[in-house]
């Protein structure tokens, strides 16, 4: 039985007693006021109220348990991998015993054997543009980075200082002719007196010599006249080729001399331009026969990532010595550069074409995977592709172009190979064929195969 639990009451002591007063002010004598009993709180419906509380906490702890954080059933989590319930096809022979794969077929095409190598933009020339007189410089009539024609005129100093030099050049020329003429004249006379025995012949010679003299004056005088014109024309600067101009390095109004280093601007030529660019010593026998007899080998010019092709254009010579520190040779391609897609010392990665393989296997490189057991590739063998198998096949790899990779031996044409989900693959594995797989014989990989690896 049930203990009964009674409430025990106490009563405290009752106050000393206080005479009351009635409303006179006249204290009564014999009443006091009267005792508070006080109650106890139960400690039953305290235990009551915690146990109640841990119960609610347990049981939304393990509700939470059970349906977020419990791992679900490994059947059930494969067959909705696979789309399907693990109860409709049975045990062990379900979609979930399956692999889910990517695959390509083996083509035959034309694949490009390159070189690829590292190289610079280089231009065929630069010119610093410098003045060959002094004076003031009065006009520049350039844009910078303008392109420019050869004899294009760029900049005019002042040429006052030049003419007025001409002048002075062009009235001494008159005098010294005068004088020519003069001698002239009394050598007519010496040469008559002579003949009749009326002069010595010395007075004779000296008056040849005096003519000589006089002639070589004048010759003089025109001489500085035809300089005098030439610092006139050098007062206008003219592009001695076409290129792009630079940054302009001296502004109007400064003073220029013929022997400043930096020179007015540089001109560039970028059209045609070429790369310099190494190829490795060993590869050295495959190019330069083609190079000897004439042969054009097509250079294409990448940019820093090897993702956008910036130009194409071909090889036009070689360095005629190996560097032996690096073990490479300098080779020199030339680019149309009509675009303005290459640019001057700028960084390039090129690949030289030696020759093209005909009518070659052709994979995705994706599929060619790296083993103890060689290299090798994974073929679907059965054309249903929801009930295939796959097995592995060791290749031979030849040569590989981009994305796409010659195969000489180990798979013909025709054959399907696996080329996405191949890490959890073994040989007999069985495997379901991406619906994607249509796609990709039209647009993806297969298409890509049968290029001619330009």
């Amino acid at each position: 039985m049930a203990k009964e639990v009674f409430e025990q009451k106490t009563v405290r002591p009752a106050p000393p007693a206080q005479p009351v007063a009635h409303t006179n002010g006249t204290p009564i004598v014999g009443r006091t006021p009267a005792a508070t009993p006080v109650r106890r709180r139960s400690s039953s419906g305290a235990l009551l109220g915690i146990v109640i509380a841990l119960l609610v906490v347990v049981c939304a702890g393990g509700a939470y348990y059970y349906f977020y954080l419990m791992p679900k059933p490994a059947a059930a989590t494969d067959a909705t991998a696979a789309g399907t319930t693990p109860g409709k096809h049975g045990k062990g022979g379900g979609a979930s015993d399956k692999i889910r794969v990517v695959t390509a077929t083996a083509t035959r095409g034309d694949i490009g054997v390159y070189l690829v190598g590292l190289g610079s933009v280089v231009p065929l020339k630069t010119v610093t543009v410098k003045t060959r007189v002094d004076g003031q410089l009065m006009k520049v009539n350039f844009v910078e980075g303008q392109m420019v024609k050869k004899d294009d005129l760029l900049v005019q100093l002042d040429a006052r200082p030049f003419q007025a030099t001409l002048a002075q050049n062009q009235a001494q020329e008159e005098h010294d002719e005068a004088l020519l003429e003069n001698a002239q004249i009394d050598l007519q006379r010496y040469q008559t007196l002579w003949k009749q025995d009326s002069i010595p012949q010395q007075t004779l010679a000296t008056q040849q010599a005096l003519v000589k003299q006089d002639q070589g004056t004048v010759d003089l005088d025109k001489a500085q006249i035809v300089a005098t014109q030439l610092n006139i024309t050098y007062c206008n600067v003219t592009s001695p080729i076409d290129g792009r101009v630079g940054l302009r390095l001296v502004d109007e109004g400064n003073q220029v001399h013929a022997a400043d280093a930096n020179g007015l601007l540089v001109i560039t030529q970028i059209q045609p331009i070429t790369v310099v660019f190494t190829i490795p010593e060993d590869s050295v026998p495959a190019v330069q026969p083609k190079l000897n007899a004439g042969q054009q080998l097509v250079v294409a010019a990448f940019d820093r990532a090897q993702k956008n092709q910036l130009a194409t254009g071909t090889l036009l010579t070689s360095d005629n010595q190996i560097d032996p520190s690096t073990g490479t040779l300098k080779m020199k391609a030339i680019f149309p550069n009509e675009d303005n897609a290459l640019f001057p010392n700028q960084f390039v990665n090129t690949k030289l074409s030696v020759e093209t393989k005909k009518n070659v296997v052709i994979v995705p490189v994706a599929a060619i995977q790296y083993g103890n057991q060689g290299t090798f590739v994974y073929v679907v063998d059965a054309e249903d592709p929801n009930n295939a198998t796959v097995s592995m096949k060791n290749i031979t790899v030849g040569t590989i172009d981009g994305d796409k990779a010659e195969i000489q031996t180990g798979v013909n044409e025709g054959d399907v190979v696996v080329i996405d989900g191949v890490d959890k693959l073994t040989n007999g594995s069985k495997v379901i064929v991406s619906k994607g797989d249509g796609s990709k014989k039209q647009g993806g990989p297969d298409t890509a195969a049968a290029g001619t690896g330009s």
